[in-house]
């Protein structure tokens, strides 16, 4: 389990991910040259759930919030963490990742009502699960898009997954998918026989790279904007791409 601290004042906004709330299972897969590697699996929430997930870290923050006066009636503590929910779940952390939950609160400060405000600061330090899987890490996730340029995959919480042709398997085609305008199937090509990927099995790619790119001045590609991508590969090694190659 890996602990960073980092004082945040602002958050970027985002795009929203569809993703499956609280309680979920999240299924792992973790080995270095093997062709078949062994899952394990991990129940959502349990408090040691973060132990051995890599892709999952517990990040300190410090954060100063206006507590509105509706909310004064609630517990202090679950009227800040509703507050901290609203304000960051489903968000992305420039440079941290996609936050998943708020973990705990460690400590409330202040309370003070400035001039003209109306309401009480707080200055609190708490931790959040963030979704920042590390380089290298193998993680399974499903298609949800196939084109010329390569795969898109998704994990149910988090969809900007790419694998784009230079890392897909050697070697690879593409064929115009019949039954979806636009998209394509990818096979590769392997002892004169072809495997192919139509999103039925589960894809176990690597990890190659995570971008935080800028949020663009104007909005000048049709895709949607998305502040954290993660780039995967099926090259290198055997035991990745559907996991019914390797069966």
């Amino acid at each position: 389990m890996q602990h960073k601290q980092i004082r945040v004042h602002f958050i970027n906004s985002r795009r929203p991910h569809y993703f499956y709330s609280p309680p979920f299972t999240t299924t792992v897969h973790r080995c270095g040259a093997a062709r078949r590697p062994p899952p394990f699996t991990f129940h959502y929430p349990h408090s040691n759930f973060l132990r051995g997930v890599n892709m999952f870290n517990l990040t300190k923050l410090e954060h100063t919030l206006r507590l509105e006066p509706h909310l004064l009636t609630l517990p202090l503590n679950e009227a800040i963490k509703g507050e901290l929910e609203r304000l960051f779940v489903d968000k992305i952390i420039a440079k941290l990742g996609l936050c998943i939950s708020v973990y705990d609160i460690e400590s409330i400060d202040g309370g003070f009502i400035f001039p003209n405000e109306g309401a009480p600061t707080y200055t609190v330090k708490f931790r959040l699960i963030i979704f920042r899987p590390f380089v290298g890490e193998i993680i399974s996730a499903r298609l949800k898009e196939s084109n010329a340029d390569g795969l898109r995959l998704s994990l149910g919480f988090f969809e900007d997954i790419y694998i784009p042709e230079l890392l897909m398997p050697e070697p690879s085609e593409a064929e115009p998918d019949p039954e979806n305008k636009g998209q394509v199937k990818w096979t590769w090509l392997f002892n004169d026989e072809k495997y192919l990927i139509d999103g039925v099995d589960e894809i176990r790619f690597r990890v190659q790279n995570i971008k935080f790119p800028e949020i663009p001045r104007e909005q000048k590609d049709p895709k949607p904007f998305a502040p954290m991508e993660i780039i995967g590969s099926l090259v290198s090694e055997g035991g990745l791409g559907p996991v019914s190659w390797w069966v």
